[in-house]
């Protein structure tokens, strides 16, 4: 069942998994949009490109639906040892509550752009109905400007995760970060 907070060092051991498999979904949707700026407008290799970065986009927001749920009714965090000021718990709880939030919206964002753009949704050999707005450039072009501004946010909110995890394992020697790394001695309960 769950890994308590009283009783569990780590993570279930599928959250890590999921942890780390969608911060590489992440890493690779930021790539594929930005290595498309290496080919010219209409090419092959560009159009491969943004469909991957829509399709890996709805993937991190299909995944995070799950953990948000297994997390809010399965898997409990683990306390952090020693245990850290409130005002580090609580400003953790901020930060994860920004990651999760950018998660959720920028993939919605981007089904709301392509659906303003009149541009199929594409998912793995699935075309995804549009939002239920109707094309328009000018919508179109505000939705981009946000999610650009969500993508820019993102960077920063993902950077002060990792930096937080490395403060606490390399200066403060808690275990915040071990609590999310793969253990071998460490079983799925």
């Amino acid at each position: 069942m769950a890994t308590s907070p009283s009783t569990g060092r780590y993570y279930n051991p599928t959250a890590v998994a999921m942890h780390w498999f969608v911060l590489g979904l992440v890493v690779a949707v930021y790539a594929c949009i930005l290595l498309r700026e290496n080919y010219p407008r209409g090419s092959d290799i560009r159009e491969a490109l943004k469909t991957w970065h829509y399709m890996l986009g709805l993937s991190v927001w299909a995944l995070v639906l799950v953990r948000i749920v297994l997390r809010l009714f399965v898997w409990k965090a683990p306390r952090i040892t020693p245990a850290a000021p409130r005002w580090q718990m609580l400003l953790a709880h901020v930060v994860h509550l920004g990651i999760y939030a950018f998660m959720f919206l920028m993939p919605l964002g981007g089904w709301l752009l392509l659906s303003a753009e009149g541009d199929p949704i594409p998912f793995w050999g699935l075309q995804l109905p549009s939002a239920p707005i109707a094309p328009s450039e000018t919508l179109a072009d505000q939705i981009k400007a946000l999610h650009e501004t969500g993508g820019t946010i993102g960077y920063f909110l993902i950077g002060l995760h990792a930096v937080a995890a490395l403060y606490h394992h390399y200066v403060v020697r808690d275990d915040t970060l071990k609590r999310m790394l793969p253990h071998r001695d460490q079983v799925e309960p």
